[in-house]
């Protein structure tokens, strides 16, 4: 990677967002903060969220937050599985941008 170039797949702005993430708290920062919760793809990194949620919302996104979240382990009869692993990303937008789901 000395020529500054991105090894692997290059994503699409609707590969990397998988879907918004809604719950008490996300809207309570959507509210409050102007912060939007996502599940991202898990090898998008900070700047490909960032182009991403500007792309697909056209707003500006002023700092993305992500957290790896690994899965719980659950019971099924006898076996004990575990839930999938996943990344959610907290997105913050300028103060005068708005994303609205519904």
């Amino acid at each position: 990677m000395s020529d500054g170039l991105k090894k692997g797949v290059q994503l699409k702005p609707y590969q990397v967002v998988i879907r918004p993430l809604v719950t008490e708290k996300g809207t309570h920062l959507s509210e409050s903060y102007n912060s939007y919760t996502f599940v991202v793809d898990k090898s998008a990194t900070k700047t490909d969220i960032k182009n991403a949620v500007s792309d697909l919302w056209n707003v500006r996104v002023v700092s993305v937050r992500t957290q790896n979240r690994i899965g719980k382990p659950r019971r099924h009869k006898h076996k004990i599985g575990y839930t999938k692993s996943w990344k959610k990303a907290i997105v913050e937008l300028h103060e005068d941008d708005r994303i609205s789901f519904f």
